[in-house]
């Protein structure tokens, strides 16, 4: 074969120069392929780490401002909460101050908590024993409260409150009736936005966008006063499936017609944070890359050309020897059959190919009988020669493609039956028997005992259940006189002589 081999490849080299001049062409489109595959794989590589950072990016962003969110909440429940103790309207000021607002958050961007009543007259401002009369009967978090009890906790529009701009959180007050008692409110000013924004190490044309649940803006970055408040649903242009909750998208936004890769971190709060790249930006750095290795392939071409006889000698010669190494890696130097390596390498993979397609696995295990005593009293060489014969008997046996007979250790050998059944593999280990008690003569006596198992693969099995049922089973015919055969059954072990 290997000889064959060596003509065929004497013959590849006397080809005309034509073929070889096309071999060399074939081979400079396929690099060609390869680097255009690369370069892609590299664009996409960029545009994947890109969209990482921007998540990254995004999660810290909604983390901070969920974070103060639900703190704050915490406050307004509490008062919520504390105003429906039948006490708190009987304590002083001063002492109904303490109880409502001693454990509410306190912030530099946090706005006093007030307590409105179901007209919508403010009736208690943490900033103030005293308050100024307020009626915010008509603002859109008073009516929402009023109107729709589920509603929960409420985020607003961007908004003029008490003398700075901010988005007002409330909180219905319900009675133990169900009645509309009024609404608790407090306030998160636009300072804090601008001052979570201003710690993050921006390039220029990125954009940072916290939006409502109904896509209204509540704060950008760059900072553009005409966009806050603005409903992105009113933008005939975008659509919402185009920027799915936690996924991503590229090309040209909703607000300006620089293309970018946005990503939408997903959220169960009543806000969300859009980040956006440009594309310019995420794909800079890969197209200097692909320059460079536009002009590496230039060169490459040249040497291909130049080599192309050379290399493709040197890939045959790799080929001889990487099969001859193949052959000695995966056979028994005695027997020819494979070795355990092999068959081991072979019954996981069939194994799972089974587990697969719910078909059963064989597996013979095979003993030479006496054969510590034989080798003792003829000698190695004697032995050598039964072992040799035993792998030819099996051998004669096993005729289908993929079937693996193996030396599995000593006198043992093992014969690797994919799709065979018990009864399918007890007739096979019956014919090999027979050739070994066929073939031995005059004073090369010896016989074989064989265990013979099948399984189907369940959840939970593994090959090596099967050869410890064969080996049970090789174990039985040996403790029963030896020179049989014996079918294990799972779990117990049938003896079928």
């Amino acid at each position: 074969m290997p000889f064959r081999r060596g003509n065929e490849a004497r013959r590849r080299w006397r080809l005309s120069a034509k073929l070889l001049i096309a071999a060399s062409v074939a081979t400079i489109l396929g690099f060609s392929a390869v680097c255009a595959g690369v370069m892609f794989d590299m664009r996409r590589g960029e545009e994947q780490l890109a969209r990482r950072t921007l998540e990254n990016l995004a999660s810290g962003i909604e983390a901070d401002i969920s974070r103060n969110i639900e703190l704050y909440d915490l406050s307004l429940r509490a008062v919520a909460s504390n105003l429906e103790m039948p006490e708190i309207r009987s304590v002083s000021k001063e002492l109904r101050q303490l109880i409502l607002f001693d454990h509410a958050a306190t912030a530099k961007h946090f706005g006093a908590i007030q307590v409105f009543d179901s007209k919508g007259n403010l009736t208690i401002d943490a900033a103030s024993l005293d308050p100024q009369p307020e009626n915010r009967s008509d603002e859109e978090y008073f009516t929402v409260q009023r109107d729709h009890p589920d509603t929960g906790l409420y985020v607003s529009r961007p908004m003029l409150h008490r003398g700075a701009y901010a988005i007002v959180l409330s909180r219905r007050i319900t009675g133990e009736d169900g009645r509309f008692h009024g609404v608790v409110v407090g306030s998160i000013r636009f300072s804090y936005f601008h001052d979570l924004f201003g710690r993050l190490s921006l390039t220029p044309g990125d954009t940072i966008a916290v939006l409502r649940n109904d896509r209204t803006i509540i704060m950008r970055t760059p900072f553009d006063l005409d966009m806050i408040g603005k409903n992105l649903a009113e933008a005939q242009a975008w659509k919402a499936e185009n920027l799915k909750v936690g996924g991503s998208f590229s090309g040209k936004g909703p607000v300006d017609d620089t293309p970018r890769l946005y990503v939408r971190r997903s959220s169960s709060g009543p806000l969300y944070v859009v980040v956006g790249k440009t594309l310019e930006a995420v794909f800079s750095l890969w197209r200097t890359e692909a320059i460079w290795i536009g002009a590496i392939m230039a060169v490459l071409v040249l040497f291909v050309l130049s080599a192309t006889l050379v290399l493709a000698r040197e890939i045959v010669r790799r080929a001889d020897a990487e099969d001859k190494l193949e052959e000695l890696a995966t056979t028994d130097a005695l027997t020819g059959l494979k070795n355990r390596r092999k068959f081991d390498a072979e019954i996981d993979r069939e194994w799972r190919r089974a587990g697969r397609h719910g078909q059963p696995v064989a597996l013979l295990m095979i003993d030479a009988d006496h054969f510590k005593a034989y080798n003792d009293t003829y000698g190695h060489q004697a032995g050598d020669q039964v072992l040799v014969g035993i792998a030819i008997c099996i051998s004669d046996a096993v005729r289908r493609a993929g079937d693996c007979p193996a030396r599995f250790g000593g006198e043992e050998f093992a014969v690797l039956l994919p799709n065979m059944t018990a009864l399918e593999a007890f007739n096979l280990a019956e014919t090999i028997r027979g050739k070994v008690q066929q073939w031995c003569d005059g004073e090369l006596i010896t016989t074989v005992s064989i265990g013979v198992a099948s399984m189907r693969p369940l959840a939970g099995q593994q090959w090596s259940d099967l050869i410890e049922a064969a080996d049970k089973a090789l174990y039985a015919a040996k403790a029963n006189g030896r020179n049989q055969s014996v079918l294990a059954t799972v779990p117990k072990i049938a003896l079928v002589a």
